[in-house]
């Protein structure tokens, strides 16, 4: 082997990662929110987080993902420990299947259908579908099935490079003396482990194995071991994500380095015996690509089926070692790791949108309450609203920021949209709302009282906004696009109130029904509750443009009004509700 060689053997390695990461990506893209449904029907049954750790991790092709997504949910309390204990599990043995995949490289043989199974014969076919679907279709979900056969290709031909490239180092005597060292189980463990710590993936740490069982100097009883400790290796991604996160946060990866651990212990002790006792022949035997496959599912599901009874005893034994202390923590609102997960982070953000949708809407209704009868508990609780808006605001703003740097698909994309235009109107509805409660405070320090018909009047506009404002909130919640229609009639009635209002209010300071101070608050309301009703007609826009993918707002909102019987219909209806005085 010489330095080409080398240098064919890191393209290899190259290609194989570069593979493997692309194609997880595009897995998880195409997967969006059957990951979150999987991850939605989590129970504290102990099958149910298995399968559903099982199945994320055989979709995304990483355990290591996967628990780092783990860590990400208990960090943002959206998943128990206990929960997560069993997902972690269930990833597990679901890394599994990327050796499996990788097993048809093995294949080999003269008969036509075996060969039609190698990899070889096969992955040339899937690049050449794959760019096709990547260069010349518009639909972004093609294009994401077009990237995972070119990520399976490449990671198929990175394998096969690799193992083209150390076919040579069975001449060598030293290489085989290399596997005859890792004949010691620990030294075999360490080496496992050491490789996938510094990788960061037990699935391309099996590949290479894989690999390098090519040459036939890599043995079974060195192959093992190996095995072993690259499941203690993949633990690092998980424990350098839950730096800085909540306790249980931190029990989350531990729980991940405990399993693993115990599980080699305990196989490692198993296998020693084994081989001290009998010295089965098969130890001596070459590994194949196969072979490897089947020891790392063994090895996973043994682990699981003794340790998955005691899942109580790694949470006991987590709260030990990170115990509790008297502060109590604060959940992260948004936690950056599941940002590699784009459909899980959305829905996040989208939760803590709806969230902000509650503080605004319940500012505006009590603002609105104020004017009436002035509250002082109230007027407390919305200017703290209004403090909260703005944070959330930029809580939420920068979050959907880096997640629209990701690459999303359709659904995703328009939701990211909306979320962020929606963010601003819900904090400007709040900042109105301390506006009215002003109005409120201004009058009653003042002592200023509108007459009858002035009072007739913003009692049918406050009625009108606070109907809107109840109205978009309950669509954007429900992602209603049926409710978001209702929205715009009322928001042309309310355009119309305020200019009738405005007239009405000059026609009484000419009589003297009304004083000039009270005239400027009056100003002030009607404009505050107009501005509070473009902000819902905009929310209810963009719910209606995400249900179409369509981030057109301003044509959407057009089109309802031209032409439009229902529009037409319920503009009708609210005229007569709220200008009845007229």
């Amino acid at each position: 082997m010489d330095i080409f060689d080398v240098l064919t053997l890191i393209g290899g390695l190259c290609l194989f990662l570069f593979g493997m990461n692309l194609m997880g990506g595009a897995l998880e893209r195409s997967a969006g929110s059957k990951l979150e449904i999987m991850i939605g029907k989590l129970t504290s049954g102990k099958l149910a987080g298995l399968l559903t750790g099982l199945g994320v991790t055989a979709v995304i092709q990483s355990s290591s993902a996967t628990t780092v997504m783990v860590v990400g949910f208990v960090n943002s309390k959206l998943m128990t420990l206990k929960q997560a204990i069993h997902v972690i599990m269930g990833a597990n043995i679901g890394t599994t299947v990327t050796a499996w995949i990788l097993s048809l490289s093995g294949i080999s043989g003269s008969n036509m259908f075996l060969k039609l199974l190698k990899p070889s014969s096969f992955t040339p076919i899937l690049a050449l579908i794959g760019i096709i679907l990547v260069m010349f279709t518009k639909s972004n979900k093609k294009k994401d099935i077009g990237v995972v056969l070119l990520g399976f290709a490449t990671l198929m031909f990175g394998m096969e490079t690799m193992t083209d490239a150390v076919s040579g180092l069975k001449e060598i005597p030293a290489f085989q003396e290399i596997f005859l060292m890792f004949k010691n189980p620990i030294l075999g463990v360490l080496v496992g482990a050491v490789l996938t710590a510094i990788i960061q993936s037990s699935s391309a740490s099996v590949g290479i194995l894989q690999a390098l069982a090519a040459t036939g100097a890599v043995s079974y009883g060195a192959a093992i071991p190996i095995i072993m400790g690259q499941n203690i290796g993949t633990c690092v991604t998980a424990m350098i994500s839950s730096v800085g996160t909540t306790k249980n946060a931190r029990r989350a990866a531990l729980v991940h380095l405990s399993f693993n651990v115990i599980g080699t212990i305990v196989c490692l002790t198993g296998f020693s015996v084994v081989k001290a006792a009998f010295a089965p022949a098969l130890l001596n035997d070459s590994a194949t690509y196969a072979g490897i496959a089947t020891a790392h599912s063994v090895f996973n599901i043994v682990c699981t089926l003794l340790l998955l009874p005691m899942s109580g005893l790694l949470e006991k034994l987590a709260y030990k070692l990170i115990p509790d202390t008297e502060q109590v923590e604060k959940a992260s609102e948004l936690d950056d790791r599941l940002l590699s997960t784009p459909a899980i982070a959305l829905e996040c953000a989208y939760n803590l949108t709806c969230d902000m949708a509650k503080v605004a809407t319940d500012a505006l209704t009590m603002s609105v309450d104020c004017l009436a009868a002035y509250d002082k508990t109230k007027a407390e609780a919305i200017r703290e609203a209004e403090d909260k808006t703005d944070h959330l605001e930029d809580v939420i703003g920068s979050y959907l920021v880096k997640l629209s740097m990701k690459q999303l698909g359709e659904t995703e994309g328009a939701m990211a949209s909306m979320l962020l235009k929606a963010i601003g109107d819900f904090e400007r509805i709040s900042d109105h709302a301390v506006n009215i409660l002003e109005s409120a405070e201004e009058m009653r320090e003042k002592g200023i009282v509108f007459s009858d018909s002035a009072k007739a009047e913003i009692d049918s506009l406050c009625a009108a906004t606070t109907e809107i404002v109840m109205l978009s909130y309950g669509a954007f919640i429900e992602n209603n696009a049926e409710q978001a229609n209702l929205v715009e009639p009322l928001e042309q009635v309310i355009d119309r109130m305020k200019e009738l209002l405005r007239t009405r209010h000059i026609d009484r300071l000419r009589v003297g029904e009304c004083g000039i101070e009270a005239g400027f608050v009056w100003s002030d309301l009607i404009t505050n509750m107009e501005r509070v009703s473009d902000h819902c007609s905009n929310i209810a826009g963009c719910v209606m443009d995400a249900k179409e993918q369509n981030m057109n707002l301003h044509e959407s909102l057009k089109l309802l009004r031209s032409d439009n019987e229902f529009y037409r219909e319920k503009y009708t209806e609210y005229t007569k509700k709220y200008l009845s005085f007229v």
